[in-house]
């Protein structure tokens, strides 16, 4: 990942260095496993622990000759420890070193995601909270609709992320197994006790069935998961960029003293960080597509998944970590505009009440299909001709058999469509 998007914590979990002690950590549990079984000696074991250590840029070099990465790194240990080398990787097979390796750094990055994710989540109830009562327009289609609050606009991507906060921890969950199973998974040559012994001081559950490799179902759970997070990722920086438009001017990412927005426009004050992350959520959601192209190999394994996922693993949890991040950011520091939200408002010109004048022409006694014409087209000279529509209403013959002008004037009362506001955040929130 270019360092642009990379944030240090979680890039050192890729990085070669944190791979090959894994692999050292994996290589070193399976002979204590075994020694606890009687198989390897206790003498071995212990020079294994004390001289065992590698050294990438000879790794590199040997992997050159032997076109083998797992092979060269056993090359280079036996370089340190010597005659004892010959107890390591016994039974095993690259893949339950490789596969459980990854399983370990897709933890410890998953534990980064959710402190990111509730940083987030946080931020986001944070601005629910305080703008519970800010009162703005909604929008179906982007056509002014009815009256809603901010902070409702916010508790609906509040709970959105909550879900996406318990599919990750699922998802976690599904791709934190340890596979220690030989060749082909059958054990025929290490004892099923080891992966259990490996397993648990890892952290991990022991894997039920594994071919040569941990069924790649499990990772695709993963990054399907990351892929809708993306989604809501871009879900809530569009809303941003939409509300931060210059005819709309409702919300604005912060803006620094000396930020420019613009080469050449000195007055542009663009959405860049939203753009930016809309811009992350479609790589990230695209490679969910590979991850689910790799479940189906060929029978107990091939290697047509290993080059993808050397690519989108890194990739996906590093990208996901710094989208967050940024993401918590733009929610912290962004500005709200009150003042353009009732503007905007007083721009409709009350026509967000059509729908309060047809129940009410219906309770009356008018048919719906009667009802709903002549508030049409009231409506639509108020939309065409941008008259009041509460004066309209007022003047129409029609109307007013059925409704009178104290009735008119309850209709605009905007507390009517905010009366539940607090209903919904109590059943949200609690009492909170």
């Amino acid at each position: 990942m270019i360092p642009r998007y990379s944030r240090k914590e979680i890039s050192k979990i890729w990085e070669q260095k944190n791979k090959f002690q894994i692999w050292l950590d994996i290589e070193i549990l399976i002979c204590e496993a075994l020694a606890k079984e009687g198989e390897i000696p206790a003498s071995a074991l212990k020079n294994i622990k004390q001289k065992a250590k590698f050294e990438i840029d000879r790794i590199d070099e040997i992997e050159k000759e032997v076109k083998h990465d797992v092979i060269a790194f056993l090359t280079n240990l036996s370089e340190y420890i010597g005659n004892d080398s010959r107890f390591i990787h016994q039974g095993v097979t690259s893949s339950d070193i490789l596969d459980t390796t990854l399983s370990v750094q897709l933890k410890q990055s998953c534990k980064i995601i959710k402190n990111e994710l509730r940083g987030l989540i946080d931020e986001i109830k944070s601005l629910a909270l305080n703008h519970k009562k800010t009162v703005c327009i909604g929008r179906s289609h982007g056509i002014f609709a009815e009256p809603t609050t901010f902070g409702l606009k916010m508790l609906s991507k509040f709970c959105e992320f909550e879900r996406n906060y318990k599919r990750f921890v699922q998802a976690e969950k599904d791709i934190s197994v340890c596979a220690i199973s030989g060749a082909v998974g059958t054990f025929a040559n290490i004892n099923p006790k080891v992966q259990d012994y490996v397993a648990k001081k890892l952290g991990l559950k022991s894997e039920d069935v594994s071919t040569q490799i941990i069924p790649r179902d499990r990772y695709a759970s993963l990054f399907s998961t990351i892929a809708i997070i993306a989604s809501s990722i871009e879900n809530l920086s569009i809303e941003i960029r939409h509300l931060q438009r210059s005819e709309i001017r409702e919300v604005e990412e912060f803006f620094s003293k000396k930020q420019k927005g613009s080469s050449a426009m000195p007055h542009k004050r663009n959405p860049v960080l939203s753009e930016n992350l809309t811009g992350i959520s479609r790589v990230l959601r695209s490679n969910s597509i590979p991850a689910l192209e790799n479940i189906a190999l060929w029978h107990e394994r091939d290697i047509s998944h290993s080059s993808v996922e050397r690519i989108i693993c890194p990739e996906s949890l590093i990208l996901l970590d710094f989208a967050l991040n940024r993401m918590k950011e733009v929610i912290k520091n962004l500005v709200v505009n009150k003042k353009s939200m009732l503007e905007n408002l007083k721009k409709t010109k009350g026509l967000y009440n059509s729908q309060r004048v047809l129940l009410l022409l219906i309770k009356k006694g008018m048919s719906r299909e009667k009802a709903y014409e002549i508030v049409q087209s009231v409506a639509m000279v108020s939309w065409e001709k941008n008259i009041d529509f509460k004066t309209l209403l007022k003047r129409n013959g029609k109307i007013k058999k059925y409704i009178n002008y104290k009735e008119i004037e309850e209709i605009f009362d905007l507390n009517y469509h905010l009366k539940n506001i607090e209903k919904i955040f109590k059943k949200v929130l609690g009492k909170k």
